[in-house]
């Protein structure tokens, strides 16, 4: 019996930002893409993880491959957002 990857993923507009994640899930591909980044083997993403199996972590992993550029570039995004908003925390305007 084979699964089309495909149906290991979704998106919605109303769940996750719209970001695309793992079906049935609210865990994004950004959020396994960023443990991928630091390190972790999908074996260890799976065990921060265990509501979800390795076939979904490695849907979401090939989805990043073939999509690597943009979702590099999201990422990067997201990270900027968050250090600018942690630098207006920390550094609140007078």
């Amino acid at each position: 019996m084979s699964t089309a990857i495909d149906s290991l993923l979704s998106r919605s507009p109303d769940v996750c930002g719209g970001r695309i994640r793992i079906e049935g899930t609210r865990i994004t591909v950004h959020q396994i893409v960023t443990c991928y980044q630091q390190g972790l083997t999908p074996e260890e993403i799976a065990d921060q993880y265990p509501h979800i199996n390795l076939a979904q972590i490695y849907a979401a992993l090939a989805h990043y491959h073939a999509k690597r550029d943009e979702i590099d570039r999201e990422l990067e995004a997201e990270n900027a957002d968050f250090q600018r908003l942690a630098n207006e925390s920390t550094n609140p305007q007078e």
